[in-house]
C-alpha cells in the first residue's frame, strides 16, 4: 500500500484552495467598487491622449486636466439638454392627440372591407379608443415611476462622480504607480512589461477615438437625412443616433428604431419608408466597411473575437460590458502576443527584438511604443 501525501502538503493545498475561495468571495462582494475602478482606469487611459496634446500646447498639466474633465462632464449634459426637452414635449403631445389618432385609425378601418370584417369580429377600434381615452388621465400616475427613476438617477450621478474622482487620481498618479511596479522587475522583464502596458494604452485610446469617429459619422449622416425629410428635432435625433451607435452590434439598430417611431408622426408613410431604407443601407455600410476598418486600425482584433467578447460582456455587465469588451479583448490579445513572443526565445531573461515594429496598434520599436501609456504622465 503506497503512503499517502505528507501532512504538510495536504495542509498547504488546503490553505491554497481556501485562500483562492476567499479571494473569489471577496471579489464577488466588492464587484461594484472593482467595476468602478476598472471604468475609471478606462476613462483615464482614454483621455490621456487629449490631456497630453493640450499639455504640449499650454505647458500646464493641471490646466489641461481641468479643461478635458470639464468638457467630459459638460458634453453629456449638453446632449441630455438637447434631447430630453423635445422628447418630453413630443411625448406629451402624443398623449394629448392619441384619441384623435385612434379616431382616424377607426375611420380607416371602417373604410377598408378586410379590416372592417376583423373589427366586427374583435372590436379592435373600440378597444383602441377606450385605451386612448384613458391615456391622458394616466399621466399623473407616472409620478411614482418618475420618483423611482429620480432615485436611480441620483445613485447613477453618485457613481459617476466617484468614478470621475478615481480617474482623476489615476491620471495624476497612475503612471508613477505603474513605473514603480515595473521597476521592481529585472531590466529585460521591465522592458517587456513597459512595452506591453504602452501597447494596451495605445489600443484603448485608439478604440475610443475610432468609436467616437464612427458615432460622429452616424450622427452627421442621420442629421442630413432627417433634415432633407423635414423631420422635427433632426439635430436631437441625430445626437441620439450617435450616442446609441457607441454601443457595439445593437446600438445602431436601437437608435434607428427610435427615430423610425418618431417619423411615424412626421409624414407617414413617406418619411418612415425612406428612413428604414436609409438605416438598412447605412448599417450595412457601417458593418462591412466603416466599423471593420476602424477596428482593424484601432485594436487589430478578429471579428469573431469581437463578437464573442461583446456577447459575453453584455451578458455579464449589460451595456457597460459591451462597451468595455472590445478594448479588454484587445488588451488580452496584446498580453498573449507578448507571452508567445517570449516563448520563442530560449533565454527568458534576454531582451526581445521587435523588427516588425510591434504587433498592436500604435506600437513602435521595442520598448518605445508611441501610443499613450496606461495612465497619463504625471
Amino acid at each position: 500500500m503506497s503512503p499517502g501525501p505528507p501532512p504538510r502538503a495536504v495542509v498547504r493545498t488546503t490553505l491554497i484552495v481556501g485562500l483562492i475561495a476567499l479571494a473569489v468571495y471577496l471579489i464577488y462582494l466588492l464587484r461594484q467598487p472593482i467595476t468602478w475602478v476598472i471604468i475609471a482606469a478606462f476613462i483615464a487611459i482614454a483621455i490621456s491622449g487629449p490631456i497630453n496634446a493640450l499639455e504640449a500646447r499650454i505647458h500646464r498639466r493641471g490646466v489641461a486636466v481641468a479643461v478635458v474633465y470639464l468638457l467630459l462632464v459638460l458634453l453629456p449634459l449638453g446632449l441630455v439638454a438637447m434631447i430630453v426637452p423635445p422628447m418630453a414635449r413630443q411625448g406629451a403631445a402624443l398623449a394629448r392627440n392619441l384619441p384623435d389618432y385612434a379616431s382616424e385609425a377607426s375611420d380607416f378601418v371602417t373604410n377598408n372591407r378586410t379590416l372592417r370584417g376583423l373589427n366586427e369580429d374583435f372590436d379592435l377600434t373600440g378597444k383602441l379608443q377606450e385605451q386612448a381615452g384613458k391615456l391622458p388621465g394616466r399621466i399623473g400616475d407616472a409620478a411614482g415611476i418618475l420618483g423611482n427613476v429620480g432615485l436611480g438617477l441620483v445613485n447613477s450621478i453618485f457613481a459617476l462622480v466617484t468614478i470621475l474622482i478615481l480617474s482623476v487620481f489615476l491620471v495624476g498618479s497612475g503612471k508613477r504607480w505603474v513605473d514603480a511596479a515595473i521597476s521592481m522587475r529585472p531590466p529585460p522583464q521591465s522592458m517587456r512589461l513597459r512595452r506591453t502596458v504602452e501597447r494596451i494604452g495605445a489600443a484603448i485610446g485608439a478604440y475610443v477615438a475610432g468609436a467616437l469617429a464612427q458615432a460622429i459619422v452616424a450622427g452627421v449622416t442621420s442629421f442630413i437625412v432627417l433634415s432633407i425629410l423635414g423631420v422635427p428635432f433632426a439635430a436631437a435625433l441625430a445626437v441620439l443616433v450617435a450616442a446609441f451607435d457607441l454601443i457595439p452590434l445593437v446600438g445602431a439598430t436601437i437608435g434607428a428604431v427610435i427615430v423610425g417611431v418618431v417619423t411615424l408622426f412626421s409624414d407617414f408613410p413617406t418619411d418612415t419608408i425612406v428612413w428604414v431604407i436609409w438605416s438598412v443601407i447605412y448599417q450595412q455600410i457601417e458593418n462591412t466597411l466603416i466599423q471593420p476598418q476602424i477596428q482593424r486600425r484601432a485594436v487589430d482584433v478578429h471579428p469573431f473575437v469581437v463578437l464573442t467578447a461583446v456577447l459575453c460582456g453584455s451578458k455579464l455587465f449589460g451595456v457597460l460590458g459591451a462597451l468595455l469588451a472590445i478594448p479588454l479583448a484587445a488588451s488580452v490579445q496584446i498580453v498573449i502576443r507578448e507571452f508567445l513572443r517570449l516563448r520563442r526565445y530560449e533565454d527568458p531573461e534576454a531582451p526581445l527584438p521587435d523588427p516588425d515594429g510591434g504587433d498592436g496598434p500604435g506600437a513602435g520599436p521595442a520598448g518605445t511604443g508611441p501610443g499613450p501609456p496606461a495612465a497619463v504622465a504625471a
